[in-house]
């Protein structure tokens, strides 16, 4: 399957169902830019980072390869959506202050990538990729999703998930790199505002389409009974990854 029709049969439920990243990485990227005038955001899925670099930046070029996720996405007079690989998009050269690659950078060609992401990136401009992980409720919930729903659907993961996992260590980034500041990415949902989000991993999807339905209602039912009441908010936190660096050369 092409890695983009991933994310889109199920575009409008990851569209609300995904964490909002946290808010103080846009001011803190816009103080590392030679300028604020032009954000891109690469594979930009919904929009989600998009929405956030507006607040700083005076435009943002928005792209992705799926037109169901460009479709579902956020409109904003200063953002402009374009359906369009990242390997090759409608930009001058040396025109961004900033690339921004948000929960997608291990889906891209980096032979192609890198050399589009050189050409646009204005001198010293800055590159930054970011994601998340694994969410943690608590160490018994943990502990019943891990094997109830985890261990099943781990076969049905793409190769490309292992590189987020890794935190990017594996890819080799032609920036000079920066030592950012840790950020912490947190949610309060509910049982089923989180399964809801579990059924937005291509792994889960990908699962259910290969054996049926049954684990996740059976997982669903095992975390139920863990939960203290299924409209009872929990404290979530997740496993965020994040890199920075700058163009020298």
């Amino acid at each position: 399957m092409e890695h983009h029709k991933l994310f889109t049969d199920k575009a409008e439920l990851y569209e609300s169902s995904r964490p909002i990243y946290p808010q103080e990485i846009y001011s803190y990227l816009a103080n590392l830019c030679p300028s604020n005038e032009l954000a891109w955001d690469s594979g930009c899925g919904n929009g989600q980072a998009a929405i956030g670099l507006v607040q700083k930046f005076n435009s943002v070029y928005a792209t992705d390869v799926s037109k169901e996720q460009i479709s579902n996405a956020k409109p904003h007079h200063q953002i402009v959506y374009e359906v369009s690989p990242s390997e090759k998009v409608n930009l001058r050269n040396e025109t961004c202050d900033l690339i921004c690659v948000a929960q997608a950078l291990h889906w891209f060609d980096y032979h192609l990538f890198w050399s589009e992401a050189q050409r646009v990136l204005k001198p010293n401009g800055i590159f930054c990729a970011f994601g998340y992980n694994w969410a943690s409720v608590s160490t018994e919930i943990d502990r019943e999703i891990e094997s109830s729903l985890m261990k099943i659907i781990d076969p049905f993961w793409a190769d490309q998930n292992k590189l987020l996992w890794n935190h990017y260590r594996d890819v080799v980034i032609p920036f000079e790199s920066i030592n950012p500041p840790k950020f912490t990415m947190e949610v309060n949902w509910n049982l089923d505002e989180y399964f809801n989000y579990t059924h937005t991993f291509s792994a889960t999807r990908r699962c259910i389409d290969s054996i049926g339905n049954e684990l996740f209602h059976n997982a669903y039912r095992k975390v139920a009974y863990l939960w203290d009441g299924s409209e009872k908010s929990k404290n979530i936190t997740f496993d965020f990854v994040f890199y920075a660096g700058r163009k020298t050369k």
